[in-house]
């Protein structure tokens, strides 16, 4: 769950604007403090993350020689679902624009399975890291390509600069088409027609599923036969705005090195990269290594075992090495144990950190303090149907036990039990609103246990909350 918190640990908050390139700032406090910001709770969770983030600082300080000895420790997240386990991880990558990655362990198959291998989580972080390093690359030449672009736009508008004319001919013609870009500039001419040449859409991509331990392979046409459908132009008529988002695109892809992107995207990944691998104890058998129903669960587990230690994973980008990502194990180990996953799995998620289920003082403090609470981002979608929703601190304080309460008699599904019980108590307005219902709408604690007192007296909440 994402919450935003507000900063009291006197660190002070930290500049989103500079968090990529000033990890040497990203002190394990300043770390925490800013996690603080967003998820409630969990400390030693933060505290496991925060410096697992300065090791990797500090592995960089050190000679190549000792640095390449140093090894992640890999962190095993234990605790129900809604407690903010991913949310740590995703925010921690935020931090240092790391390439991050969150996947569920029961989408992988053993190898000789049909379904996907594990060795595909490090292909999809490779793809992740050089979008990433893609998005970076397109800001550098963005205004480059602009220029360029107001370029072609002027000559669309007012054709190809002069060059056989007079002194004074050739002088009235540049004036008039710095007048022209002018206008340009202020938005004047946006909805004016043009017509542009541009380069025809790429031609069919095609995909071969690879064999067992394979990747999958994508077959673009246009790559292969460049003389048969590379370079082909077609000229398109569009309004002056379409032109310009078309022509920037393409401005900006012609200023790319595609091979500089997936060089860098590869070094980030192998010095930065950070999996979060989901559901854990889903491939856990729960009673002991080779039982279970499902065969493939320990065979999952081993091919899981090379890439958490270190190994090279082979991409359609170039080789890999896993040894140095950071990987980041969760699960909520109701009925499976950490110990009944295989021995060598278990070594290399050396650091276990165990995360407290959600009160009812964190249920209020969810409800009332992120700036993208439940409460507010309800009052914001009926205040578009006039109405000026109210919700008191006892509905707050009353919301928040029924939450707890729901959670202890069922399933533990942590914050996101706020938002069945927000929907079930809201639904009559939210049905009305658009009919005519407008103005201040209050919902006190006695509203609260009218919406919701018949349901939390059965015995059967699931069917009902859940």
């Amino acid at each position: 769950m994402v919450f935003y918190m507000p900063d009291r640990s006197g660190a002070g908050p930290l500049d989103a604007g500079r968090l990529g390139e000033r990890v040497e700032d990203l002190t394990p406090p300043r770390v925490v403090a800013e996690l603080d910001r967003f998820i409630v709770g969990q400390q030693a969770a933060k505290r496991a993350v925060a410096i697992a983030l300065r090791n990797r600082w500090r592995r960089r300080q050190l000679p190549p020689e000792l640095a390449e000895e140093v090894l992640p420790k890999n962190i095993l997240m234990i605790g129900p679902t809604g407690v903010g386990k991913t949310e740590i991880a995703r925010r921690l990558a935020r931090l240092t624009g790391s390439p991050f990655l969150k996947v569920e362990a029961t989408k992988y198959t053993e190898v000789g399975y049909v379904g996907r291998d594990c060795e595909s989580m490090v292909r999809d972080l490779v793809e992740v890291a050089r979008e990433m390093v893609r998005r970076a690359k397109r800001r550098e030449v963005a205004a480059a390509a602009a220029r360029s672009v107001e370029d072609r736009i002027l000559e669309a508008l007012a054709g190809p600069r002069a060059t056989s004319f007079s002194p004074d001919e050739a002088r009235a013609r540049l004036e008039a088409r710095e007048a022209l870009r002018q206008r340009l500039r202020d938005g004047e001419l946006e909805d004016e027609r043009i017509e542009v040449e541009v380069s025809e859409e790429a031609p069919p991509a095609f995909r071969i599923a690879g064999g067992p331990g394979m990747e999958e392979i994508d077959v673009r046409l246009g790559e292969m036969m460049p003389g048969l459908f590379g370079g082909r132009r077609a000229r398109r008529r569009v309004t002056v705005r379409e032109a310009r988002e078309i022509l920037q695109r393409e401005e900006e892809d012609r200023r790319l090195d595609r091979e500089e992107i997936a060089r860098e995207a590869i070094r980030r990944v192998e010095q930065t990269g950070i999996l979060f691998i989901d559901e854990l104890d889903k491939v856990a058998a729960p009673n002991g290594p080779g039982s279970g129903p499902d065969v493939s669960r320990q065979g999952v587990q081993r091919d899981l075992l090379p890439i958490v230690e270190g190994t090279i994973v082979q991409t359609k980008h170039g080789p890999v090495r896993t040894d140095h990502i950071l990987f980041i194990a969760a699960g909520a180990f109701h009925v499976a144990k950490p110990s009944d996953l295989i021995p060598e799995l278990q070594g290399r998620f050396p650091i276990r950190v165990e995360l407290e289920p959600l009160t009812r003082e964190d249920f209020v403090r969810i409800l009332t303090e992120p700036e993208n609470a439940l409460v507010r981002q309800y009052q914001a979608l009926l205040r578009v149907d006039g109405v000026d929703l109210e919700i008191t601190e006892e509905a707050i304080g009353e919301i928040a036990r029924l939450a707890e309460e729901v959670n202890e008699a069922t399933e533990d599904i942590g914050a996101r039990r706020l938002a069945t019980i927000l929907e079930r108590i809201l639904e009559p307005v939210l049905f009305e609103a658009p009919e005519g219902r407008t103005g201040k709408v209050v919902i006190g604690a006695e509203e609260v246990r009218e919406a919701l007192g018949e349901i939390t007296g059965r015995h059967d909440l699931a069917r009902y909350v859940l």
